[in-house]
């Protein structure tokens, strides 16, 4: 391959260096040439962020022949380290809020709603103690880390017990009375300070390696060279910490992008700008040296797994004709939160028949205010998502998802989706011809609002994840090859439509067919929207706006509705028309014999 000046720089340089590479740059392609021209014999380690990674920089290194290059992951080198030969037994995933407050024994006061609330803190911080650099959890303050007004008040409250709590958990795994979980072992590792016998350390993706893991690797006496590019770290609520800014060695940069365009690289620096609003910024070049491709991999990408499969959903019921669509990841994790709760154990919530619910967290609910409650107190966002979904669509959602599996292709077949659907988190490293925004990221706006109301309300303002929405979007629209659609909203001023930039105008104006608002023969008013665009909604206030949703529909409303849908016109406008919600709008549907789904 034909390096660049930047690259033949770093392939120069004999001593610790951190190289700044933005999305496209040939980061992994400059690893394995500076790993290739280092002296014969030299042991070499390469440190991949997770294991799909690893896997490809294992082929990569074998590609070239490079048989001294060792690949691992932080989490495989402290495994090896800790594991064998150990009395510990190890967990596949982390312990869920019903099975901490039940092996801590806790009370809550006597409430174990509030009992559940605090099992939530403790596995939180724990996992923020496994991934600093602290020796001891007394060390570090986790209040500083909950920023939501209604959990900060909450663990303020019960620091006392959150802390005692955490340190319980920590001594149950230290001394294998419970299972470890990954975390706990990486932070065995870092406290032991080990020294790793290579010449040679090279960290990819350092930008989001936590404290800890930044901690064993800056101890090393190998000469080490760590790369990432600032602007995608997208893991601080994995405590990252951004170790490209804390490392020493000499800066190097790499600034050109071999992925897309000039013009989708000036929307990517556009989007950057917004860190502005933050505090001081150093303006980051991007040059777009990427060739003209024939577009073929289409791919949706969202900030949340509610935003995703919302536009999933409303994209299978616009699109009749579809065959074939794809999620990155396992379609299922989309329906189910990290402590293992259904998207079903809310919809039976929802319904009221709680007899069918078998998550313990959610049983345990009276009803959905209750789990509202629940919510606001932890700030869980995974359970909120599941609810808006809920009172979207209620009972519609069997056949939904159902529909959606049906449609769903295998990882062998991907080629053959129409459509590929994804998260940002999940898109990192990826990259497809044409991309399309789902308007749930950051704006201008969004970011100028929350720190206007942080003042006003005299509140801390978490710069860490509101920098960290930036990187999404930046990340998400660095994944394009050829073409982007992004919502109008979120468009940066200074970027202007183009053949490689898209924009997708506001559904509160205009509908899939380029019509103002929605064409019906009747005099009823369309549902205005735009005034609650920016407002996330609770669940008293959905309900209060969705009151009318299944009430009895009259034949001239029946007549209406199969005009509009015989009419092309959207689900999306329809239910918006109404006052109803989608669920309620397919289920008035089904029934009339129109929507099969």
């Amino acid at each position: 391959m034909k390096l660049t000046e930047e690259q033949l720089a770093i392939l120069d340089w004999k001593e610790d260096c951190t190289i700044n590479a933005v999305a496209g740059s040939g980061k992994t392609s400059t690893i394995i040439e500076y790993a290739a021209s280092r002296p014969a014999g030299a042991r070499i380690l390469y440190l991949a962020f997770n294991k799909s990674v690893k896997e490809e920089a294992v082929r990569k290194f074998a590609a070239r022949g490079l048989t001294n290059v060792t690949v691992e992951t932080a989490h495989s080198l402290a495994f090896r380290r800790i594991i064998p030969g150990s009395r510990y037994k190890l967990r596949a995933r982390g312990y869920a809020t019903h099975e901490t407050a039940a092996l801590l024994e806790l009370s809550g006061d006597g409430d174990r709603h509030t009992a559940f609330i605090i099992a939530n803190h403790i596995n939180k911080f724990v996992s923020y103690f496994c991934n600093s650099a602290a020796r001891k959890v007394q060390e570090l303050n986790y209040t500083e880390k909950v920023f939501d007004p209604a959990a900060r008040l909450f663990v303020q409250r019960f620091y006392p017990a959150i802390l005692e709590g955490t340190r319980r958990l920590l001594a149950k795994m230290e001394r294998a009375e419970i299972e470890i979980i990954h975390d706990f072992y990486l932070k065995k590792f870092q406290l032991l300070s080990p020294v790793l016998p290579y010449d040679y350390i090279l960290f990819d993706e350092g930008q989001d390696a936590s404290a800890a893991m930044l901690d064993v690797f800056r101890k090393q006496p190998a000469v080490k060279l760590i790369v990432g590019d600032t602007h995608q770290q997208i893991y601080a609520w994995r405590y990252a910490v951004n170790s490209l800014e804390k490392t020493g060695g000499q800066r190097f940069r790499l600034s050109a992008s071999f992925r897309f365009p000039a013009d989708i690289a000036g929307l990517a620096m556009a989007v950057l700008e917004l860190k502005k609003e933050l505090g001081p910024y150093e303006p980051v070049p991007v040059t777009g040296l990427g060739k003209p491709v024939k577009p073929r991999s289409k791919a949706t990408i969202a900030r949340t797994n509610l935003g995703l499969l919302l536009h999933a959903i409303n994209y299978i019921t616009e699109n009749r004709k579809l065959k074939h669509i794809y999620f990155e990841g396992n379609i299922h994790s989309y329906t189910y939160a990290d402590d293992g709760a259904s998207l079903y154990d809310v919809l039976n919530l929802y319904n009221g028949t709680k007899e069918r619910v078998r998550d313990p967290l959610i049983a345990s609910m009276k009803d959905m205010d209750e789990l509202e409650a629940y919510i606001e107190a932890t700030d869980d966002t995974q359970l909120a998502m599941m609810t808006e979904i809920v009172e979207e669509y209620g009972n519609e959602i069997f056949d939904i998802l159902q529909k959606l599996k049906t449609l769903h292709t295998g990882d062998a077949e991907r080629d053959k989706a129409e459509m590929i659907f994804s998260t940002v988190h999940r898109a990192k490293g990826l990259e497809y011809d044409t991309v399309y925004l789902v308007n749930d990221f950051i704006s201008k706006n969004k970011l100028e609002k929350q720190l206007k109301e942080a003042e006003q309300n005299k509140q801390p303002v978490d710069k860490i994840r509101l920098n960290e929405e930036i990187n999404l979007l930046y990340v998400a629209v660095t994944r394009a090859r050829h073409k982007i659609y992004i919502p109008e909203n979120i468009l940066p001023e200074t970027v202007a439509q183009t053949s490689h930039i898209q924009v997708i105008r506001n559904k509160d104006t205009e509908n899939r067919n380029g019509n103002k608002g929605i064409y019906t023969p009747k005099t009823s008013a369309p549902y205005n929207r735009a005034a609650a665009k920016e407002k996330v909604w609770s669940v008293a206030e959905k309900r209060q706006t969705h009151k009318e949703a299944y009430q009895s529909w009259t034949p001239e409303q029946d007549e209406e509705l199969i005009y509009l849908y015989e009419t092309d016109n959207s689900l999306y406008d329809i239910a918006d028309h109404f006052r109803r919600t989608r669920g309620a709008i397919m289920s008035r549907l089904r029934k009339l014999g129109y929507y099969e789904g």
